[in-house]
């Protein structure tokens, strides 16, 4: 059942990663909650699916299509969004993946950098772009995206693993500096979700196995971070700061 959370109703978010998987979910879960959101990404034909999907459910969004890694796209991105729908209260920082496995001595330089690229950086560019209104406003509520690979050695890529344990400083770093200023910054790190990537390219088998390694049996869904990232999005987590929330089926990291 979605959880309801009327604080969110008029606000406006904006969702990097947004065209599919986790982020459209939590754009779709958000538009639920009569929040205006703006979805990123690079693929127009799926920004345009969400934001009809959303249009069509008596919802409000809008299309933003950009390269996250760099810091012009994102200021066009911004000024979008002022333009059209106004202040942003949400910023969630969801691009990246490229978790691949790679054996470290396989690892090229060229790929260490596009994966931190992808994962940290564009991460890093994203606040930094919308960061100034929340401060101007003194009230902002930011969401990053991190990954188990980020909180315990797995078999993704270092590369992976490195930039999404970065994401969990910045978040730290961040939610101590910001927090004087009424802005709150946050991390989810799901495990394993069963994305339409996910359920597409691993045999079912494999995912059978993946889901017993589990406490909880089974592997997550899109929706399973979503409601987490409303929880941090919203007024109910107003004194939660600098955390990061294992969305992760009960494999906790210590």
């Amino acid at each position: 059942m979605l959880s309801n959370y009327s604080d969110l109703a008029g606000k406006t978010a904006v969702l990097t990663g947004g065209s599919r998987g986790i982020g459209a979910e939590t754009a779709r879960l958000l538009a639920a909650q009569q929040t205006k959101v703006c979805v990123v990404g690079r693929d127009q034909q799926a920004l345009d699916r969400v934001v009809g999907e959303i249009t069509a459910a008596g919802g409000s969004a809008l299309a933003a299509v950009a390269d996250v890694t760099s810091a012009a796209a994102l200021a066009e991105v911004r000024q979008q969004v002022e333009w059209e729908l106004g202040r942003v209260d949400i910023l969630c920082a969801f691009a990246g993946g490229m978790g691949y496995p790679t054996p470290s001595p396989e690892l090229s330089e060229e790929m260490w950098r596009r994966v931190l690229d992808s994962d940290l950086t564009s991460a890093f560019l994203t606040v930094q772009t919308f960061l100034p209104m929340m401060l101007a406003q003194g009230a902002g509520s930011i969401i990053t995206m991190a990954s188990s690979a980020g909180r315990q050695p797995s078999l993704a890529n270092l590369a992976y693993g490195v930039a999404n344990a970065g994401i969990v400083m910045m978040t730290r770093h961040l939610a101590t500096e910001l927090g004087p200023q009424g802005v709150r910054v946050n991390a989810l790190a799901p495990s394993s979700i069963r994305t339409e990537k996910v359920a597409a390219n691993m045999p079912e088998a494999v995912q059978q196995q993946v889901a017993a390694s589990h406490p909880l049996r089974r592997l997550g869904l899109p929706a399973d971070v979503a409601e987490a990232a409303l929880f941090l999005a919203s007024d109910a987590s107003s004194y939660l700061t600098g955390i990061t929330i294992d969305v992760a089926g009960g494999r906790i990291t210590n």
